[in-house]
């Protein structure tokens, strides 16, 4: 008994220190599942747009601000629907918003750039 309060009383301090210090460097383990790192991968490379994404983007009144800020970065990958397998560029299906999606995009993720292939509204 005497060792699990020696062991408690160097714990929680311990625990709480470490929180704190990753809290301030804004460490989160978002970064390790397969969408998030879908999403940062794309967003790292240069955008290419094929003639028929301009077009919808254009008739949908979007603009690439909203597209790379608020589309991809808040989309989720329907992993289902996409081939993440596929060489030498796997091709992803991304909704966007999470619940009640409003727009899916179709793209490719090459070694060098991401390719927006199409782009809907569902509603």
């Amino acid at each position: 008994m005497k060792k699990l309060k020696f062991y408690m009383i160097g714990l929680i301090p311990g625990l709480i220190i470490v929180f704190f210090i990753l809290n301030k460097k804004g460490a989160s383990c978002s970064g390790y599942l397969p969408n998030s790192r879908v999403v940062a991968e794309t967003l790292s490379k240069d955008f290419m747009y094929s003639d028929q994404f301009k077009a919808e983007m254009a008739a949908l009144n979007v603009n690439e601000k909203f597209l790379k800020d608020s589309i991809i970065t808040k989309g989720t990958i329907d992993f289902d629907r996409s081939h993440a397998q596929k060489k030498p560029c796997p091709d992803y299906l991304l909704t966007y918003p999470e619940k009640n999606p409003a727009y899916e995009i179709t793209f490719e993720k090459c070694e060098e750039k991401a390719t927006m292939t199409s782009m809907k509204k569902l509603k």
